[in-house]
């Protein structure tokens, strides 16, 4: 009698292996991507490089794969969203910068995305928490539908703060229009002047309960002033305090919704971007500030989903993947005391610089992914980038990588391979990159000062003279080695300027 066994996508005849295809390319695993906003490397206690907990993303690691070299491609935040959801680098787009709250939406609707490659393979596709892409086509009225935005570019379902937690409309948008709106009760944004008898933190300081430090001192939303000018919509406005929450539920939603058949979720935690206001649950918790128990609270709400997936018996078909836009900042523009009382604490690591800087706390970034039962836990020290998903499931779709900036690592992000990039280029301030090869990385010249002008304390990382630094050496770059290795950095520069030359 001859038996035909399958074990772990392999056929077996009497003992003898017949064919053997991996379970990667037999299976379509649900994905989620769960991305924090300026959360740094040692903000994430599985690098051991700080003092925070965070059990919650710990179990990532411990379960998965924990990236060590990992990065998103820029420093700030629109333009690393812009290549995560597309795949290509955010310089190749010239309105790919931080965008105000009423932008146009940035992403070409009949351009190749991550949810777009999803679809096309038979996912539902959702997107839960800050979006920050722009909306509309730059004269939104926020009181119709908006045709423009997730929707058009990939999504099955958008639930989503229209930029970030410090900018107007303080709104939430769901499917393209304002959720909970009175049509009664219209709202106008404007960015330029404020809309006449509303107050504002910089002439109401006494209706603060958070007071800016810099900036942000334009309309006032739950006694938090914010940039940009906002009238009308009081039945939509948002509760900072209950905003973790209320991401929380509809990413739960979406998985409870969509669990019996494959899904994408992209799930964007705001924390612990400005204005950092935790729920009463977390408040005073860290023993750092605010900027500690929302860190707190993002780690819980990670937890608090990854146990949804065990209860829907999801773990074990699911690729869940964490990282961050870019590096941390303590003052980002409110009086939180993130710098007294960041004590001993180090959320930038052992590394130079942070959100805004071209050093590499700016962009290299907490990354781990766990495919329960699939991928052995380990350590990565792979150099991979936020912009290789794109081409990796592209791979694992076996379909066309339509993003010739994202490369294929598939293997490396299922652990069965440690060669990542070559290289990486990465962005700071005004458009101004940096290359990183191998351990090296070369910042060239850029005009410009030398630490962020309008009062956060960061380094940009311009210099009128090129500087070269050993990662593997000298991961704080403390030691420009470019005069000393004159022929090294002539090199890095003529392969810098072929990638911008490519198309």
């Amino acid at each position: 009698m001859i038996y035909l066994i399958k074990f772990y996508g392999c056929l077996i005849l009497m003992g003898l292996s017949l064919s053997c295809t991996s379970s990667i390319e037999t299976e379509k695993p649900n994905v989620v991507i769960i991305y924090t906003d300026d959360l740094g490397i040692g903000d994430v206690s599985s690098y051991q490089m700080g003092q925070l907990k965070t059990p919650g993303i710990d179990r990532l690691a411990d379960e998965g794969i924990r990236f060590d070299n990992a990065y998103a491609t820029s420093a700030t935040c629109t333009p690393s969203r812009y290549s995560l959801l597309t795949g290509e680098y955010p310089w190749r787009n010239k309105r790919a910068a931080v965008l105000q709250g009423n932008a146009a939406l940035l992403i070409d609707p009949s351009a190749p995305t991550l949810p777009k490659l999803f679809k096309e393979n038979g996912y539902s596709t959702g997107v839960v928490g800050k979006w920050h892409l722009g909306l509309g086509d730059g004269n939104i009225n926020w009181n119709t539908h908006i045709d423009l935005g997730p929707n058009k570019v990939g999504f099955d379902y958008s639930y989503i703060m229209a930029a970030t937690n410090d900018r107007v409309p303080t709104v939430y948008v769901q499917n393209g229009d304002v959720v909970d709106l009175d049509k009664n009760d219209p709202i106008m944004v404007d960015y330029r002047q404020n809309f006449e008898g509303e107050p504002t933190g910089k002439e109401n300081p006494e209706l603060l309960k958070v007071h800016p430090s810099h900036g942000h001192n334009m309309s006032i939303t739950n006694g938090i002033s914010r940039i940009g000018f906002m009238k009308g919509g009081q039945s939509a406005l948002w509760v900072d305090e209950d905003m973790a929450d209320t991401f929380l539920v509809r990413a739960k939603q979406f998985v409870k919704k969509h669990k019996d058949k494959p899904f994408f979720l992209y799930y964007a935690l705001h924390q612990p971007h400005v204005p950092r206001v935790p729920h009463p649950r977390f408040a005073g918790k860290s023993g750092m500030g605010p900027r500690g128990d929302v860190i707190l609270e993002a780690d819980w709400c990670v937890d608090e989903f990854l146990k949804t997936l065990d209860e829907l018996g999801l773990s074990e078909n699911t690729i869940v993947i964490f990282s961050s836009d870019n590096g941390p900042v303590l003052d980002d523009g409110y009086h939180d005391q993130s710098p007294e009382l960041v004590g001993t604490h180090t959320p930038w690591g052992n590394l130079r610089g942070g959100k805004y800087s071209l050093y590499d706390a700016g962009t290299h970034v907490p990354f781990m992914l766990r495919w329960q039962g699939k991928i052995k836990p380990g350590v990565s020290d792979a150099l991979i980038s936020q912009i290789d998903l794109y081409a990796s499931f592209a791979t694992l779709f076996k379909t066309e990588n339509k993003r010739p900036d994202s490369q294929d690592l598939l293997n490396v992000l299922m652990g069965k391979s440690v060669k990542g990039r070559d290289h990486h280029i990465t962005e700071g301030l005004q458009g101004r990159l940096a290359f990183r090869e191998g351990d090296w990385v070369l910042i060239p010249p850029h005009k410009g000062g030398k630490k962020i002008s309008w009062g956060v304390d960061m380094e940009t990382g311009f210099s009128l003279r090129p500087q070269l630094y050993n990662l593997k050496d000298d991961p704080g770059q403390k030691m420009n080695l470019a005069e000393d290795y004159p022929e090294k950095t002539e090199q890095m520069m003529k392969i810098f300027e072929g990638i911008k030359s490519e198309n």
